[in-house]
């Protein structure tokens, strides 16, 4: 409760979504990264790609989940925005990594790499508005 009291305290721009648009968007990205990750595990695990094709999604993993931690149990702004950062970078990493092996993974990302793009912007404008 504490939690979301804080953060709707804080200034965000007039084109903030809605809070409750934020759940149903990142159920349906986690059901395609579960699939377009689990496949670049288990190819890793098969041996049949290299280990450093799923590094940059293991990156991905850990600021992803990061993030929640940060913004709202930590409640610091700044290092929200410096993990956002880091989700959208390795991202793309994973993307340009794995599309020469395996295209489909790649093309699945893009729902999720425009939600991230959306999500650094309105990360970065909160940190400034509030900073």
């Amino acid at each position: 409760m504490q939690t979301a009291s804080w953060y709707q305290t804080l200034l965000k721009p007039s084109w903030a979504p809605p809070a409750w648009l934020f759940g149903p968007v990142w159920i349906v990205l986690f059901v395609l990264i579960a699939i377009s990750f689990g496949k670049v595990f288990l190819a890793v695990f098969k041996r049949q790609l290299p280990w450093m094709v799923a590094l940059p999604f293991v990156l991905n993993l850990v600021f992803n989940f990061s993030f929640t931690y940060l913004q709202f149990g930590l409640k610091n702004n700044y290092l929200a925005a410096a993990d956002v950062i880091l989700v959208l970078a390795t991202l793309i990493w994973a993307m340009v990594a794995v599309y020469p092996h395996i295209k489909w993974v790649t093309y699945m990302q893009i729902p999720y790499f425009l939600w991230v793009s959306f999500a650094t912007v309105l990360q970065l404008t909160i940190t400034f508005l509030n900073r």
